[in-house]
């Protein structure tokens, strides 16, 4: 038999290279049980890489579909609960206002006038909220806060109500000053920094657009706030302290709110309407990208029990050459003596 001699150079050389090709394989083999996904993709594919790419287009289209539904829905339920918190406290306001608005007794009407100065800042702040860096009532100005602090709303209308005796001109000033048009020197030219614009329609589907398009340049919501500022103002003591004219005032405040209130439920149910889009996006991106993981696995996925017999046969191979190198390095001319 004729064997064939190997230096101890070529043969450190070759068992350090075959070493490596172990390594590199029980890598790709780990990586292949751990992820699933064959490491070789152009072998999965037999290089025909076209399929594939449109998965994964699907795929990321579906995912900024996702996040864009996401940021809507959250937008959306932060916008009902504004709404939500301004509906509660119109009701509230309004009922109690009316009820009490021919009683006798001044006290329970002081109440309900100091609850409606707190519930008006109450109101103001939750429509100055903003969900993701985006405020949710500014419309396209998204990165602008949409109304002023309630000082400087009762400022400007304490300047337009100005030598007014009457709770008629009263209301009629405050209420006008609320619906006046752009340029007027009204609402939406003093305490409105938002735009009339909505913020535009966002894709949250495969071929479906939505769009939040409220913004407190809605007469809806201006009404109603105008409801919260005359009960404000006689709250915090800018009318003429007569006692009729206040009780008339708080009448008329109660009234507004009251009839402001279906402008409020349309809305919510608006928004009620956009979430249910919303949900069903999100059900539908996320049943087309199962789907689409499904089909990729089956163009590159790894079977986890041929990969990890795989990945057993190659750590055994490496246990063995580390055996082999180890016994050839403790070889020594006194023991081959």
């Amino acid at each position: 038999m004729n064997y064939v001699s190997v230096g101890d150079m070529a043969q450190s050389y070759q068992l350090r290279r075959h070493g490596a090709q172990l390594k590199t394989v029980m890598t790709q083999l780990t990586e292949e049980v751990m992820t699933g996904v064959k490491q070789d993709a152009a072998k999965a594919v037999a290089g025909n890489f076209g399929p594939l790419a449109a998965i994964d287009r699907s795929l990321s289209m579906i995912e900024a579909y996702d996040l864009s539904a996401k940021e809507a829905g959250l937008r959306a339920a932060g916008m009902q609960s504004a709404l939500g918190l301004m509906q509660e406290s119109a009701a509230d306001l309004g009922t109690g206002l009316l009820a009490w608005s021919g009683a006798t007794n001044p006290q329970p009407v002081q109440a309900a006038l100091a609850d409606a100065a707190q519930r008006f800042e109450a109101v103001i702040s939750a429509l100055n909220t903003e969900v993701a860096g985006r405020h949710l009532f500014s419309g396209a100005a998204s990165d602008t806060r949409p109304v002023a602090d309630t000082g400087t709303i009762l400022t400007a209308l304490s300047a337009e109500i100005a030598g007014l005796t009457s709770a008629t001109a009263i209301k009629t000033a405050v209420l006008t000053w609320f619906d006046a048009p752009r340029g007027a020197g009204g609402f939406l030219d003093i305490a409105y920094a938002g735009s009339d614009a909505s913020s535009g329609a966002v894709q949250i589907a495969e071929g479906e657009r939505l769009s939040l398009d409220l913004t407190l340049a809605s007469p809806g919501l201006r009404q109603t706030l105008g409801g919260f500022a005359i009960a404000a103002l006689v709250g915090h003591g800018m009318v003429p302290q007569d006692d009729d004219l206040r009780a008339d005032l708080a009448q008329a405040a109660g009234e507004r709110l009251l009839s402001a209130e279906s402008a409020l439920v349309s809305f919510r149910a608006d928004l009620g309407v956009a979430e249910a889009a919303i949900d069903d996006a999100r059900t539908r991106n996320s049943a087309e990208k199962s789907s689409l993981e499904l089909a990729r696995a089956e163009l590159i996925g790894a079977d986890p029990y041929e990969s990890a017999t795989a990945l057993q046969a190659v750590e055994t191979q490496l246990e063995t050459l580390y055996t082999l190198t180890a016994r050839l390095s403790a070889l020594s001319l006194a023991d081959y003596l």
